[in-house]
């Protein structure tokens, strides 16, 4: 008797969560930029629901720091924090010099081929120009080699911290230039992988990660309306 009204929470909580994902994932790729106006109305209307489950997620996204609420003004996408940027740079960078170096010592040759059909992947993208698909390769790239390392848990905790790097990220994307030059440094990481190197792959991947800190500063001076003020 009581099973019809134990199956609505589950319900309401499944859209919840994908509206979840979707809309964080339209932040995070900056599809939905930084000051924008979002309607929980819209949101509801699109999915074919009622505000509740859009308000669970929008209060969610607000405590990641993706979305500002304010109750008399309306809810905005927030703009990216730049002084959180080094700092979960550092954290991402002394992540994954440990994966990259574990990566070289237990990769197997089919591991090592699986990433270079990642970095052809990338290279085929970048031809194409499709930051999208260049993207989602970059971040296969990376938590394969968490996987190749054997802690996969590592990849999910970057993740969390790096939620505005990724942001930040998208803008240099469209650099004439710039997914070139990931392919260029994805090759050197691979390469001391596939000579079972972890010195040179903890170096590489340190090299690698180091340009995200030295390009911040630049990507703030061409879009400085994305970022939040440091004062």
């Amino acid at each position: 008797m009581t099973s019809p009204r134990r199956g609505r929470p589950p319900q309401r909580a499944t859209a919840s969560s994908r509206i979840y994902s979707e809309l964080r994932s339209e932040l995070v790729t900056m599809r939905r930029r930084p000051g924008e106006v979002v309607s929980e109305s819209e949101i509801a209307l699109s999915y074919g629901v009622s505000r509740t489950p859009v308000r669970e997620a929008i209060l969610k996204l607000s405590d990641e720091g993706l979305l500002d609420v304010f109750p008399q003004s309306g809810i905005f996408v927030s703009r990216i924090p730049l002084a959180a940027l080094p700092e979960a740079i550092i954290i991402r960078k002394a992540l994954e010099e440990t994966t990259a170096r574990l990566a070289a010592e237990r990769a197997t040759t089919s591991q090592v081929l699986q990433l270079r059909s990642i970095v052809e992947r990338q290279r085929e993208a970048d031809e194409a120009g499709d930051r999208v698909a260049f993207h989602q390769a970059d971040e296969l790239f990376h938590a394969t080699i968490a996987d190749v390392a054997r802690h996969p848990g590592i990849w999910t905790l970057i993740l969390h911290v790096k939620v505005h790097v990724d942001r930040y990220r998208q803008l240099t994307l469209p650099v004439t230039g710039r997914m070139t030059q990931v392919i260029a440094e994805h090759e050197p990481i691979l390469a001391a992988i596939e000579a079972r190197d972890p010195q040179r792959a903890g170096i590489a991947m340190e090299r690698h990660l180091d340009r995200l800190l030295r390009d911040i500063s630049e990507t703030q001076h061409t879009n400085p309306e994305f970022f939040a003020s440091t004062e």
